[in-house]
């Protein structure tokens, strides 16, 4: 089971953005998905800086996987997407219908969570126009997942999304921008000052949603350490970690620690609590609301 560092949801400073990098080329993670995915306002790095960064990560031995933007609204989005998918050195994950189109047929890629894969036909649609690799949609279970594993074409790998805030929605309009009355095309780079999003409270005083650009996130971090076991069990293949903005290289290791059965789940989870930005969920894993936390039973 391989370890793969999931695309860069938030919005940081470039020093930041490359200096986090070099630190993940020294972590036990296998693969690592690079690129812009949120908006395209989000400026600090170019296209080319990705693909400075994704040639040193090469160097260091790690998978590199250029990650298209999930919601395309304009000319030079797509422009940009296609500029992507015909870079001719590294995977590339298709994040929407379009970028599918532009890779199918000529290049193997990697299927997004966003293109919400739920059934086994669709999972044979996509493998057949040169999936390699598909991201089960965050809020399937693990029941749904068994039911796909047994029926998956032959050589497309499966890969859960394993730790981090949940990317729930893409929207148009920009809610960071909005929370400060500010226009979206004038937003003044706002997310720069939210290095893993803005937390959206109900009135009642509970955390209910993060806030991160065009995006809507979990305020909750999805934790599934404790159930590596029965991922292994479903033959899943990779399992994705989101990046936060501290102790990441912290969280990698003790991912790494339970899949090598260095550490037992359960210990690794007790470990990786005070490293998150805030409490774990599970809940989707089990076909519950995804904010739940559901306590694996651990073998006496």
């Amino acid at each position: 089971m391989k370890l793969a560092l999931g695309p860069l949801q938030y919005y940081w400073p470039r020093d930041t953005v490359f200096s986090f990098y070099q630190a993940m080329a020294a972590t036990p993670v296998d693969v690592v998905y690079l690129g812009e995915t949120v908006c395209s306002r989000r400026h600090e790095l170019r296209l080319a800086d990705w693909l400075d960064i994704a040639a040193r990560l090469q160097d260091a031995g790690k998978e590199v996987v250029l990650s298209t933007q999930v919601l395309l609204e304009s000319g030079a989005e797509v422009g940009t997407m296609h500029k992507i998918a015909a870079n001719g050195n590294f995977g590339v994950e298709a994040n929407d219908m379009g970028a599918v189109q532009r890779l199918a047929g000529k290049v193997p890629f990697v299927a997004g969570p966003q293109l919400n894969l739920y059934n086994l036909p669709s999972l044979q649609w996509m493998a057949s126009l040169g999936a390699s690799r598909w991201v089960m949609p965050l809020e399937m279970k693990k029941d749904d997942l068994a039911v796909l594993q047994q029926g998956r074409p032959q050589g497309l790998q499966t890969e859960v999304f394993a730790y981090g805030r949940m990317p729930l929605a893409f929207s148009a309009r920009c809610f960071t921008a909005r929370h400060r009355n500010l226009p979206k095309d004038d937003c003044r780079f706002s997310c720069l000052d939210h290095p893993d999003g803005l937390l959206l409270k109900t009135r009642e005083s509970e955390e209910f949603l993060v806030i991160n650009g065009t995006q809507t996130q979990s305020s909750k971090v999805y934790n599934l350490v404790d159930s590596l076991d029965e991922m292994r069990a479903l033959g899943v293949d990779v399992l994705r970690l989101s990046p936060q903005a501290q102790h990441m290289s912290d969280i990698v290791a003790l991912f790494d620690a339970a899949r090598t059965q260095a550490l037992a789940p359960h210990e690794a989870l007790a470990r990786m609590q005070p490293l998150m930005p805030a409490p774990g969920c599970n809940g989707y894993w089990h076909g519950r609301p995804g904010q739940e936390l559901i306590k694996a039973v651990v073998a006496a």
